[in-house]
């Protein structure tokens, strides 16, 4: 009789031991996912209209908002830097898009993107709530000879008149422009003009040339 209580008792341990292991384990294996509707009467809020300050600045002409935001003091840069935050464009760019014309004048070449990684760097963004980049940029050389900027997972706040430029420091005071930037979020190529020193230009910017400030940059290293 003593052996069948002990026999009982070892037997309801281990399935109590084995129910817990498996409870413990399962979330390892078990995954669930949910997507659920709003609420009946539910309303998700738009976002609000642009300003009539952000329209008029858009409908200037880009030499134009470089001087009205040279006359606007920091809160009202700050209010449509704000503005352009809300609006987010994306691109993803393969190296075979660099150049139409570059394409065109290769056709029986069997590709214009060589293996070969000359330089990169990772962004650093300004960080401060309204100017930032994050990403990776890249110099890839072409079969043609010359070389472009990829950027590659680039995620930059949105502002206006953002450039791409390559520069001696993060100050672009002395820089080449690539480019206006093509858009805010995504993969997207540059073709870095001919004879353009590299070890002197070693720093991509992202550039806002409305305001004068820089969003994020990379240092460019082998």
């Amino acid at each position: 009789m003593r052996k069948g209580i002990k026999f009982g008792i070892i037997s309801a341990i281990v399935i109590i031991i084995g129910v817990s292991a498996f409870y413990l384990a399962s979330p390892l294996f078990v995954s669930t996912e949910i997507d659920e509707p709003l609420p009946g009467g539910a309303e998700v809020s738009a976002p609000p209209p642009p300003s009539n300050q952000f329209q008029e600045f858009m409908a200037m002409s880009e030499e134009e908002r470089i001087e009205a935001g040279n006359r606007m003091d920091e809160k009202e840069r700050n209010q449509i830097m704000l503005e352009f935050t809300r609006m987010n464009t994306s691109i993803n760019e393969s190296m075979a898009q660099i150049n139409e014309s570059l394409l065109e004048q290769q056709t029986s070449q069997t590709g214009n993107e060589t293996s070969d990684l000359l330089l990169t760097g990772s962004f650093v963004g300004v960080g401060d709530g309204i100017h930032d980049a994050q990403g990776i940029a890249k110099v890839i050389p072409i079969e043609d000879g010359g070389n472009v900027v990829r950027l590659e997972d680039l995620v930059v706040t949105n502002g206006p008149d953002l450039y791409v430029y390559l520069s001696t420091d993060k100050s672009a005071s002395d820089s080449v422009s690539l480019g206006k930037l093509k858009a805010n979020i995504g993969n997207q190529n540059y073709l870095i003009p001919a004879g353009t020193d590299l070890s002197k230009y070693d720093t991509v910017l992202i550039w806002c040339r409305a305001f004068s400030v820089l969003f994020g940059g990379a240092e460019l290293k082998p």
